[in-house]
This record gives C-alpha cells, structure tokens and sequence, in this order.
C-alpha cells in the first residue's frame, strides 16, 4: 500500500464490481498464508469487502504488483544452530479512519523463518500511542507465552 494511505468507507469515491472486488481479496488472504509481508495491506483491504471503491480495488491491484515484483520473496527454513525464539511487534495508533481503533501486529521466528505473524484491529480505543502499544505487547506475549 502507499505510505500513510488510509482507506475509509465513505471516500465518495465511484463504486467497483463488488464480486471482482471480493474475489481479488480472497485470493490475497489465501497468499497471506505464505507471505507475511502482505498480511497487513491485505486485512485492511478486506474491510471494503461489502461496498468496495475504486480507491479500494487500486489499493488491491498494487498488493498485486507488488506480488508480481517479488515472486522470489517468501520463507526459507533451513538448519540453524541458533534456534531461539524471537518476537517482534508494533502498533498503528488510530489506524482505522472510521473508528478510530488501533491495528496490532506481531511476528515470531524461531531458527531460521518466521513461525506465526498477526495483524488485527485491537478490541479497544486506544487514547495515546502507549495505550496501543501495550495492548499490542500484552497480545504479543500472550502469544509467546503459548509458543
């Protein structure tokens, strides 16, 4: 997606075919299963999964070109004598323009490739940038402590 772009329901934008909109989409969420790098661009896209925009479908298309630029791109496990597990995590403070809720995301490696990753709106308003932070760090280790 372009830096700082947010979509918004209302944009007031022209309307796409929905059907196209929807199928492009599922297709990105079953990619996500083995690229992690779109996890994030693609759980915003499929927000507009009823009433998608033009705004929305080139939000989709450039998800596309970028998967198209980087075929090669994806995760290698290979034997690593370093097999520590590893997290990393951050947040994007108000994210949503039409709730103004934050999104949380998280990966883990363990050894040589990422294990589990997650990008999700929080449950809550966050009031400050700690705010969402926290409530990503307690998901994250939430997380880690399950692994």
């Amino acid at each position: 997606m372009n830096i700082n772009e947010k979509l918004q329901h209302d944009d007031e934008a022209e309307m796409t075919d929905a059907r196209r909109f929807r199928s492009l989409v599922g297709g990105l969420i079953y990619l996500t299963h083995t690229r992690l790098d779109i996890a994030f661009p693609v759980g915003i896209i499929s927000k507009f999964m009823q009433h998608p925009s033009k705004v929305h479908y080139g939000a989709a298309k450039r998800v596309l070109h970028y998967i198209a630029g980087t075929m090669e791109y994806g995760i290698w496990y290979s034997k690593s004598s370093n097999f520590k597990l590893y997290g990393f995590t951050d947040s994007d403070w108000a994210g949503s323009l039409d709730d103004r809720r934050s999104i949380s995301a998280n990966v883990f490696t363990l050894g040589s490739g990422a294990i589990t990753w997650s990008s999700k709106k929080q449950a809550i308003v966050a009031l400050s940038t700690s705010e969402a932070e926290y409530a990503a760090a307690t998901s994250a280790v939430c997380q880690a402590i399950w692994l």
